[in-house]
């Protein structure tokens, strides 16, 4: 049992701040890495998750990467730290949490791709010209700094 699975198990569904990192990964055709989440089900986001006792927030941006893609990621940029109202979640078994995202940018992966089925429909490479609109809104305000900073 994980950290955040202890913790609610000691106050139920009450809102807690909690840490998570995302990784926006680009290949050499200047395509972003969308993963289309379990839950929230069928919105895309950037691979990513929620941090662990001990981790830091590249240790974990590494670790949730690899287990929802099976790339290795180096060399990590960060784009920014994100929090506030907007960034309140839900789970539909009515936990809620306020998250403090830090993202970061990379071009250096290695692996296959390939899709954990616990936690992704699929995984497809976008032109950020062309991402979904059923991005998650909280991940549209880092992909526009990211973009920014091309």
């Amino acid at each position: 049992m994980g950290y955040i699975e202890e913790i609610r198990k000691q106050i139920g569904h009450k809102r807690i701040i909690l840490t998570g990192s995302v990784v926006i990964i680009k290949n050499k055709d200047n395509e972003v890495l969308l993963q289309k989440r379990t839950h929230p089900k069928g919105k895309w986001g950037f691979p990513g998750g929620l941090m662990e006792l001990g981790e830091s927030t590249v240790e974990t941006a590494k670790r949730e990467v690899f287990e929802e893609t099976n790339l290795v990621v180096d060399d990590l940029m960060l784009i920014g730290v994100y929090s506030g109202k907007d960034y309140l979640c839900k789970a539909l078994n009515g936990d809620e949490w306020y998250v403090v995202v830090v993202a970061y940018s990379t071009e250096n992966y290695n692996g296959e791709l390939r899709v954990n089925d616990d936690e992704s429909e699929s995984l497809e490479w976008f032109s950020v010209d062309n991402i979904p609109d059923n991005i998650a809104k909280t991940h549209k305000e880092l992909l526009n700094d990211f973009i920014k900073g091309l």
